[in-house]
C-alpha cells in the first residue's frame, strides 16, 4: 500500500512526540477524571495529534477541541473549534463540565496565562484541569531488570530557580514561554494565580517521568 506524504509525516511525528516518557502524562490528563462523577461533557483545549481526545472518548466522554491548527484528529463523534486560545471567549469555553488545558499555557505570555484562566472561570464551568512543565527540584531514578533485559532511567533538576527562562519568540513564536522552576515562576506565584481568579485547588499532582505538575481546580461560583 502507498502512502501519502502526509501520513508518512504524521506517523513519524507521532511516534517522536508520544514517547515512552510522555505516554503517561497523556494518561494522568484522563485518569484525573476518575473521581468526578459529575463530568460527561469536555472541552480539550490544545489537543495536539488527538491521543487524549481518542482517550477521553474511548472512554465515553463527550469531547469538544479547540486548537489554532487545523483538526489533526478529525473524528465524527468529536466536535471541533479552530480558534486561537487567546480569542476564545467565556461563553465559548460555557456548556461544559470540565476544560482540560494541558500542556499549553506555557506557550502563552505569562501574563496572558490571568486573562485565559479568567475566560475559563467566567465560562461558569465547574471543573478545570491544567498541566504545565515542572523544572523545580526533584529527583526521579527507574530500575528494571530480568534474566533478559535491564535498563535504568536517572533525571534530577536542580538549581533551575538560578536561572533566567529564556526565548525568542522570532525563533519559535509558539514555543515556551515560560517554566514553572524557573527564576520568577515558581509554583507559588502560578497558584496566586489561580486563586487570584477565584479557583479553588481541589487536587495537585506531579506527573513522571515527563515531570509536569497537574492542577484539577473547582469553581464554585459556577
Amino acid at each position: 500500500m502507498d502512502y501519502s506524504k502526509d501520513q508518512i509525516a504524521r506517523k513519524s511525528e507521532w511516534f517522536r512526540y508520544y514517547s515512552e516518557k510522555r505516554i503517561t502524562h497523556q494518561w494522568l490528563q484522563v485518569h484525573l477524571l476518575k473521581n468526578l462523577d459529575d463530568v460527561n461533557t469536555i472541552l480539550e483545549v490544545g489537543p495536539g495529534l488527538g491521543l487524549v481526545s481518542s482517550m477521553l472518548h474511548n472512554a465515553g466522554y463527550e469531547v469538544t477541541t479547540v486548537d489554532y491548527l487545523s483538526n489533526q484528529y478529525p473524528h465524527p463523534d468529536i466536535k471541533f473549534i479552530q480558534k486561537e486560545i487567546m480569542n476564545l471567549t467565556g461563553e465559548e469555553a460555557s456548556g461544559y463540565d470540565c476544560i482540560i488545558c494541558c500542556e499549553t499555557l506555557e506557550h502563552l505570555l505569562w501574563e496572558d496565562v490571568d486573562i485565559v484562566l479568567s475566560k475559563f472561570f467566567s465560562s461558569g464551568c465547574e471543573w478545570l484541569i491544567i498541566s504545565v512543565p515542572y523544572q523545580g527540584f526533584q529527583l526521579d531514578f527507574r530500575l528494571f531488570f530480568n534474566l533478559y533485559k535491564f535498563k535504568k532511567n536517572f533525571s534530577m533538576k536542580i538549581f533551575k530557580f538560578l536561572r533566567n527562562f529564556d526565548f525568542d519568540t522570532n525563533i519559535d513564536p509558539y514555543g515556551h514561554k515560560w517554566e514553572i522552576g524557573y527564576k520568577k515562576y515558581s509554583l507559588f506565584n502560578l497558584e496566586k494565580k489561580i486563586k487570584k481568579i477565584g479557583y479553588q485547588i481541589h487536587m495537585r499532582e506531579f506527573s513522571s517521568p515527563c515531570r509536569s505538575v497537574f492542577y484539577i481546580l473547582r469553581n464554585y461560583k459556577k
